[in-house]
């Protein structure tokens, strides 16, 4: 037998294949070889005719028996196209050349375990029955999994793909499975895309931690998923886009996460423009994105996993350079936790719908975020449940302009505690019924409207520039008694000296007075005593015309009784000249001596009434200067 001939035994169309594969055309007339025929072909490949490439392509074949090519180097490309196989072709660590295709082929699984491919490794339009085993697998160029069905038995794998080292891209459209995928520590260089595919069953849905992609991570295009996408510690070097995807959980559990994306870094955008739907928590902590992320139209849901999972999106410590924008109808049924999130740009939720499904958790959480852009909360925003920003810093605004925030009463509705902002819009369609929370904040200008004034408002602490609108101090003191904690000076104070920032010395005041009016309340009765007598005299150091008033009626009355009922000269000396005036004068100002308190005694009746001037005198006295302390510790 030549080198060249086929060897002894063989069927004639396996003779037809082996002339064939020399000529390097399709072979197309062939019902049936056996796969040991095939494997002899590659290993002891015969030369190619003059002028021709030689390679395998074997269309609409059947092939019996065992396709072994373990261990095996091929110069030449192979394509199968159409072909039907009885046993699971085994390429595992076998050297490839050139490239693999099988298309539309029909096969109880694929082991390539370990293999190198030098150009494009394709297993497109094929029916798997089994699994696809492609670990440690090496392909050159491309690897495709397109509009492939792989149906495993229960409980197995559809595609192991882990440490796969792809040179370009990894393109899996249309790719429909009944078990899990696994990508874990898989490197692809430029792109990875799961368009349109289906991926589920029993066993979850697409395992690939430690995945690191250079290019975009495409999960849209009509992706579904049934069960767990870990993600977990990924690193993305572009985009990753779930536009048109439905993701359905592993259902309750403790950390059973629908998509976990924790610890991973994005060099693009996470983005999800329309048609993201989830059912079942997200875990995006301690994820570094150095785009945006956009979740427009995206609806979460944990009700199902309720009351296992905690956050329908749990974004603690995320880091975005971009936005996150969660406008365009975005709805959430359970928690969206961002606590501790470093956002470059802004905080986007324009009328968006956040749903708590229980007290014991916000429907937003917001704790420690800073961002340098505005968190907006407006424009139809609604929040069926608690909203919590504290220790926020906002270089811009914060705005809840025609924002509703519907909880009970006897809950708190917002709280912005020690929190930042240039400005601060609580101009809400409606007045919450719960509390709202500002202490111990510090804002630029703070925007509300009366109508939606809260039933409750903690303003302890709260430090701002200005306030908009610029009401009458008498129109905003319902405003400050809103505390259910009861008086609280300092909110008062603030007030006051933001009317005077203004020029509005005359409100400034009357905040002032009305702080000493409330704070008389808790005073205890002698106190309480004192406050009515300041109150009355001198409007509490603010109102001293008070005073002179007081004065002028004290003097003229008693100018008029000591006219009628003169007083008797005191002592054998000569006295000055009487003087009711003067005399009711000297008895009005104490640590004053006009020389008739001491010349002239009153008699009878008009003893008490000196008494009663001296006294008065003495109290007038010491409430001024009560009062002018106060004042001047306040300058």
């Amino acid at each position: 037998m030549a080198q060249d001939d086929p060897p002894e035994g063989w069927s004639p169309q396996e003779r037809q294949m082996w002339e064939a594969y020399r000529v390097g055309e399709w072979c197309e007339e062939v019902a049936e070889v056996r796969g040991s025929a095939l494997r002899h072909l590659l290993i002891a490949a015969p030369s190619s005719r003059p002028g021709c490439q030689a390679r395998l392509r074997l269309r609409g074949a059947h092939v019996t028996g065992e396709l072994d090519l373990a261990e095996v180097t091929v110069t030449g490309s192979i394509r199968l196209d159409r072909c039907r196989f009885d046993d699971v072709p085994r390429l595992d660590n076998a050297h490839l050349d050139a490239a693999f295709q099988l298309i539309s082929c029909t096969m109880p699984g694929l082991s390539m375990v370990g293999a190198r491919v030098t150009l494009e490794c394709e297993v497109t339009a094929c029916t798997v029955t089994g699994t696809v085993d492609l670990r440690s697998l090496t392909a050159g160029n491309w690897l495709s999994l397109k509009d492939t069905a792989v149906r495993p038995a229960p409980g197995e794998a559809a595609i192991d793909a882990q440490s796969v080292d792809v040179g370009e891209d990894l393109l899996a459209p249309g790719l429909v499975c009944t078990g899990p995928v696994f990508l874990n520590s898989a490197r692809i260089q430029d792109a990875l895309a799961f368009r349109g595919t289906c991926i589920g069953g029993d066993a979850g849905c697409l395992q690939a931690p430690a995945l690191t992609v250079g290019g975009g991570l495409y999960l849209d295009s009509g992706f579904s998923g049934s069960g767990q996408i870990n993600l977990y510690g990924a690193s993305i070097g572009g985009s990753v886009n779930m536009s048109d995807c439905q993701l359905d959980g592993p259902g309750p559990g403790a950390g059973a996460y629908t998509l976990n994306l924790a610890c991973a870094e994005i060099g693009g955008d996470l983005q999800a423009e329309r048609g993201l739907e989830v059912r079942g928590p997200i875990d995006l902590r301690d994820t570094a994105v150095r785009g945006s992320v956009v979740l427009k139209g995206a609806r979460f849901d944990i009700s199902a996993s309720s009351p296992t999972a905690d956050a329908a999106l749990n974004a603690s410590r995320l880091r975005v350079g971009g936005d996150i924008d969660c406008r365009g109808g975005f709805v959430a049924h359970g928690m969206i936790d961002m606590r501790d999130s470093r956002i470059g740009g802004s905080v986007l939720f324009d009328g968006a719908e956040l749903n708590s499904l229980d007290n014991r958790h916000p429907a937003l959480r917001g704790n420690g975020v800073e961002t340098g852009g505005v968190f907006n909360l407006r424009d139809g925003f609604t929040a069926h449940g608690r909203i919590s920003l504290n220790s926020v810093t906002v270089r811009s605004r914060v705005s809840l302009d025609d924002a509703v925030i519907d909880t009970s009463a006897d809950e708190w509705a917002m709280s912005f505690d020690g929190s930042s902002a240039s400005s601060l819009s609580l101009r809400l369609r409606e007045a919450p019924a719960g509390l709202v929370v500002l202490q111990h904040s510090r804002i630029g200008l703070l925007r509300d409207t009366p109508t939606a004034w809260p039933a409750g408002l903690v303003l302890d602490g709260a430090v701002y520039d200005s306030l908009h609108p610029t009401l009458p101090a008498e129109a905003r003191l319902p405003w400050l008694r809103r505390d259910p904690a009861g008086f609280v000076p300092q909110p008062y104070e603030q007030l006051a000296a933001t009317y005077q920032r203004q020029g509005r010395d005359a409100d400034a005041r009357t905040l002032l007075v009305a702080k000493q009016r409330s704070m008389r309340r808790t005073l205890s009765p002698v106190a309480r005593l004192w406050s009515l007598l300041q109150d009355a005299t001198v409007g509490y150091g603010y109102r001293p015309l008070r005073a002179v008033w007081l004065l002028l009626c004290l003097l003229t009355t008693g100018t008029a009784l000591f006219t009628a009922w003169p007083p008797t000269t005191v002592g054998d000396g000569e006295a000055p000249p009487f003087q009711a005036a003067i005399y009711t004068l000297d008895l009005l100002l104490p640590l004053v001596d006009l020389g008739q308190e001491g010349s002239y005694a009153p008699t009878g009746i008009m003893q008490w009434g000196a008494v009663a001037l001296i006294g008065t005198g003495w109290l007038l006295a010491t409430t001024v200067a009560a009062g002018a302390s106060r004042v001047l510790r306040r300058a």
